[in-house]
């Protein structure tokens, strides 16, 4: 029964885009009637190996001698040319004769050798036939060469095709990925007249360029196949779909599949390809939602493809989907292998399910599926319980072979590292080299066995790398001494490893004793083992070794990380050592290392930190010359420097530079001009600051307003500054705390304590006030002869406990006005109370006042 048209697409799947109602296949092909109406069967010519033109494969018995005795002339080793039986039977050669011959070989390089012969043979020309079985048996035997030649012989010898035998060949070509061969050969002999391609032989092209993912030629293809009047069908839109597929074109995959599910002809192959392609790209959760989908269509995936994307799903850490996927299979009566398992456990194990892992080899053991040494050696290695480890062991003990067996010590060891029993791992692997530590660690628990394995490299670097991380490099080295007595090899890793960790623990002398002994051993230090002791150079700000290793590098060609320099300047800056972090990226560049530009961005900070802006420009221009691009955030860096040495024009003029340079300015660079200009007095320069800044569709945001809030108030204009505060809501700028304060603080220090009270209280509804407010306020209102409020003031800041510690900066202005209160008729008393009650910390300079009347 054919299936319903999907007419919502989006509903197949649900988490793809919506796909255009308009099919993509009808931007190929005319809107007239059907070309033809036959049903799909035509196309069963997909089946057939080689298009032959009898259906007979010996015309005779004659033809079945001729054929026989080829083949063993062909076979006998050594092949004689000159055999006089052989020169007889090329005079009786026939076409099917030689289709037969080839068919029957089982070498590739003999049916060549036999093909090339028949060649050779006069009055024998081969045709369409005797090229497909020779093209068969070299696409099988993925023999590209020589294919290759075969496809240009067709053309040079003007073989006529049919339109099967040509689709056939392509086939052959396309399986081998020959696709610019299938593609040349298809425009020659249509070109040559030596065929007249049909809907088949434009299937076959199109199918060999799907493996290819060229969407162009394919599109191309498709078109050109509609304007020779045959409308494509189920195997053609098969072909594109894959096409899509393989290039991620999602879209256009679905608008195909759209059409193919409208005509009705969806099946397991159609969806699976959708649905490989999905979890192929990761999209997990579309890929099992069209599974769950084709189910409700009564369309079961076939056991290949639940292999696949079983593992595919592993591969992508959705090991969950995996499991699900794993139950349908079995319920379609597919018995999974020894792979499935294999993928699932370490998927599990990767994910530390080791329960789930677990009963999954339970159920394998049920089916009769035994388990193999991968399986339990990834299962131990994951196990944290010791009582776990002993049960897997005891599932292969016997029988194993020393190659297996070690396998299983070295997950065992695996398994006590991922299980934080260190220790253990210590101590089995110190009785798997000879030494007595039984008495330590319960061998005999693990391996019921006369003898041990004897460790290799991989069990030594298990254990090493398990100390190494849990800080006992004492051990690990005690051990890495060890190997050599026992008969393993040490290798560049471990003592990458070793030195890297000694590196981080600041053991540079022990760094320095393995290098050498590394050198020593035969092994070449790479460019990790030298970074590992460049980055504890830099981190002991030791410049004269950190250039000395430089220059190591530089003999064996290695690079330097830009992490450990990096470091090494910022904190040389951060030490004020400016010149010193200059003078060894100069030193850098001598050795023939250019820094990158995030180490000469720390110089430059460095020195704009200190001030030394001149020497930060020097740096700056220097670089430029070099042919470094400084990024934003370096001119950022400059502009900062010189706004606040308030030479703020300069500062300008290298943000005209930047934008010279095609660099985009950020809002922070406009913020930090703004802020120049503001600290410099120069209010209208900031506001043109600003025009320039959203001129540019840079947007404004709470630090650009509550700058130039601050700067209006301290530049008198407290009107100004509250019209801009008033701009800055109404363009949905929420304020936040600092720009709170900058408005109370600046319209106090204009004198305007009552306005400030205003959005004192409306920040005291968002959050409690800083005490520098309840300080601003308090000796505003004293000034402005309003002693009153000030008291309140203080009551309520009291009362919130915002009382300033000694040493901070509003801690005297708050005393002088106490001092001023506490002399005032109005609120001496007041004054005086809060003293007595001890909720005003003890002023020593109002001792007098409290002590009068007393």
């Amino acid at each position: 029964m054919a299936l319903p048209r999907i007419t919502k697409p989006h509903s197949f799947i649900k988490s793809t885009r919506p796909i255009s109602q308009v099919p993509l296949i009808q931007l190929f092909f005319y809107t007239q009637k059907s070309l033809f109406t036959q049903n799909l069967s035509t196309f069963s010519q997909f089946l057939r190996l080689i298009c032959t033109k009898s259906s007979a494969s010996f015309s005779s018995p004659h033809g079945a001698h001729i054929t026989n005795a080829l083949i063993s002339i062909f076979t006998k080793q050594p092949f004689n040319p000159d055999n006089q039986e052989l020169r007889n039977f090329g005079s009786m050669l026939t076409h099917e004769v030689v289709e037969n011959v080839l068919s029957g070989l089982k070498s590739w390089k003999i049916a060549y050798r036999f093909f090339n012969w028949a060649s050779d043979q006069g009055g024998f020309n081969h045709n369409c036939y005797t090229y497909n079985a020779m093209a068969s048996c070299l696409s099988h035997a993925r023999q590209n060469a020589p294919l290759s030649l075969l496809s240009m012989d067709i053309v040079n010898s003007r073989c006529a095709m049919s339109p099967g035998a040509l689709g056939f060949f392509i086939r052959c070509l396309g399986s081998t990925g020959l696709v610019e061969e299938a593609n040349l050969l298809f425009d020659q002999v249509k070109m040559m007249r030596l065929c007249v391609p049909n809907s088949y032989s434009f299937n076959c092209l199109l199918e060999a360029i799907s493996k290819s993912g060229s969407i162009d030629l394919v599109e191309m293809r498709l078109k050109e196949m509609c304007d020779s009047g045959w409308e494509p069908d189920k195997y053609t839109l098969t072909s594109v779909l894959q096409a899509y597929c393989n290039s991620r074109k999602f879209d256009k995959a679905l608008s195909v599949f759209n059409e193919i599910y409208g005509r009705g002809w969806v099946d397991g192959h159609v969806l699976s390809i959708l649905v490989l392609t999905f979890s192929k790209c990761g999209e997990v959760d579309k890929a099992f939602e069209l599974i769950e989908r084709m189910e409700d269509l009564g369309i079961r995936l076939n056991e290949k493809t639940f292999c696949v994307l079983i593992h595919g799903f592993v591969r992508q850490s959705r090991v969950d989907k995996a499991l699900q996927l794993f139950k349908k299979m079995q319920k379609s009566g597919f018995a999974p292998d020894v792979s499935v398992y294999d993928a699932l456990i370490g998927g599990l194990c990767a994910k530390k399910e080791i329960e789930k892992a677990l009963h999954l080899l339970s159920e394998m053991k049920e089916l009769g599926i035994d388990p193999d040494i991968q399986i339990l050696s990834k299962l131990i290695a994951y196990c944290s319980e010791e009582v776990d480890i002993y049960r897997l062991i005891e599932e292969r003990l016997e029988d194993l072979d020393t190659e297996a067996m070690l396998l299983l010590y070295n997950s065992v060891l695996n398994g006590l590292v991922n299980g934080k029993s260190v220790d253990k791992a210590y101590y089995l692997l110190r009785a798997m080299t000879g030494d007595n530590y039984t008495d330590n660690f319960e061998v005999n628990k693990f391996f019921m066995v006369k003898e041990m394995v004897r460790p290799d490299t991989t069990s030594f670097s298990i254990v090493i790398d398990g100390l190494c991380n849990t800080g006992k490099l004492d051990l690990a080295l005690s051990l890495f001494r060890d190997m050599v007595r026992v008969g393993c090899k040490q290798n560049v890793l471990l003592y990458n490893n070793l030195i890297d960790k000694l590196s981080n623990s600041n053991r540079l002398e022990e760094c320095y004793l393995l290098l050498k002994e590394m050198k020593g051993s035969g092994f070449r230090p790479t460019q990790f083992t030298h970074n590992s002791i460049f980055g504890c150079l830099c981190r002991r700000e030791d410049v004269t070794g950190a250039l000395d290793m430089v220059r190591e590098m530089r003999v064996h060609g290695h690079e330097p990380w830009i992490k450990h320099y990096t470091l090494l300047v910022k904190q040389l800056c951060k030490r004020k050592r400016s010149a010193e972090a200059c003078n060894f990226l100069a030193e850098m560049v001598r050795e023939g290392f250019l820094p990158d530009i995030v180490a000469y961005s720390a110089a430059i900070d460095g020195f704009v930190k200190i001030k030394a802006v001149d020497q930060a420009l020097e740096i700056f221009r220097d670089i430029c010359a070099r042919g470094y691009c400084p990024d934003v955030v370096a001119y950022n860096t400059l502009i900062n420097g010189f706004c606040k040495v308030k030479r703020v024009s300069e500062a300008h003029d290298i943000l005209d530079e930047m934008v010279a340079k095609g660099l985009v300015p950020s809002v922070v660079t406009y913020n930090l001009l703004i802020d120049g200009w503001c600290k410099n007095g120069d209010i209208d320069q900031a506001f043109h600051c600003l025009s320039r800044m959203v001129g540019k569709e840079r947007e404004p945001n709470v630090i650009t307003y509550t700058t130039l809030i601050d700067g209006l108030c301290n530049a008198g204009r407290p009107d100004d500054a509250i019209h801009l505060w008033n701009e800055m809501r109404g363009k949905g700028c929420s304020p936040n705390r600092i720009s709170f304060i900058a408005l109370i603080h600046g319209l106090c220090k204009c004198g305007w304590p009552d306005a400030a009270l205003l959005y004192f209280r409306e920040m005291g509804e968002r959050e409690t006030p800083d005490t520098i407010v309840y300080v601003a306020l308090i000796t505003s209102f004293i000034s402005n002869k309003n002693p009153t409020l000030a008291f309140e003031i203080l009551k309520e800041m009291v009362a919130k406990g915002k009382f300033p510690d000694p040493l901070d900066k509003n801690d005297l202005p708050l005393r002088d006005a106490i001092l001023e209160l506490a002399e005032d008729a109005s609120t001496s008393s007041n004054v005086k109370n809060l003293i007595a009650e001890g909720r005003i910390p003890t002023i020593v300079c109002l001792s007098d006042v409290g002590s009068e009347g007393g």
